[in-house]
């Protein structure tokens, strides 16, 4: 028990999906890589946030939940947007780009889980790798916005940089995009 669990606690990670937990303990079966973590969930030294995920500690990252939800995944919309000053609204919601749309709440946190299309959500692309979590610059997570809500409004457009838009919006292949980010421009000269 000491060997696993010490390998738990060497990671950085706070936050453990049924994959990441086989990994760490090199369990390739899956019958007793279930066996394991009930039995470590019945001792404590797992805690269950959702089906699959589970935290070492009760505090853990909420960031670093939100992206371990599904795979890949990362932090964008209001949220990287809200962090990078341009917007100024508060929410307590954590917002997500992911394969799926899904509002979800889990240990009390609230999670909205924005579907992208795969070649979009597989560009790594203006995003970084912050802790143990993804989040999407500036410019990703403002084209991420206005890909999804052509006409949100925004409190703040001076923290972009607006060549690294004009080079990111490629990746969307959507000509409407790129007609909306020159028109965001227009507004802030």
């Amino acid at each position: 028990m000491q060997n696993i669990t010490a390998k738990l606690y060497k990671s950085t990670k706070t936050i453990f999906t049924n994959k990441d937990l086989a990994l760490i303990w090199e369990e390739r079966d899956s019958k007793k890589l279930n066996s394991k973590i009930a039995y470590y969930v019945k001792r404590g030294v797992l805690i269950r946030l959702s089906r699959g995920i589970y935290s070492k500690e009760k505090l853990y990252d909420s960031r670093e939940l939100a992206t371990s939800i599904y795979s890949p995944s990362y932090i964008s919309f209001e949220t990287a947007l809200r962090d990078a000053g341009m917007i100024f609204q508060h929410y307590d919601t954590l917002f997500v780009a992911s394969k799926w749309s899904k509002n979800l709440k889990i240990n009390g946190k609230s999670f909205t889980l924005r579907k992208m299309k795969e070649s979009i959500l597989y560009n790594p692309e203006g995003i970084v790798k912050k802790d143990n979590y993804s989040i999407a610059t500036p410019e990703r997570a403002f084209l991420d916005m206005i890909y999804i809500y052509p006409r949100y409004y925004f409190d703040n457009l001076k923290p972009l940089n607006w060549e690294k838009c004009f080079k990111l919006v490629k990746i969307y292949s959507n000509k409407q995009l790129e007609k909306r980010l020159a028109k965001y421009k227009t507004y802030v000269e």
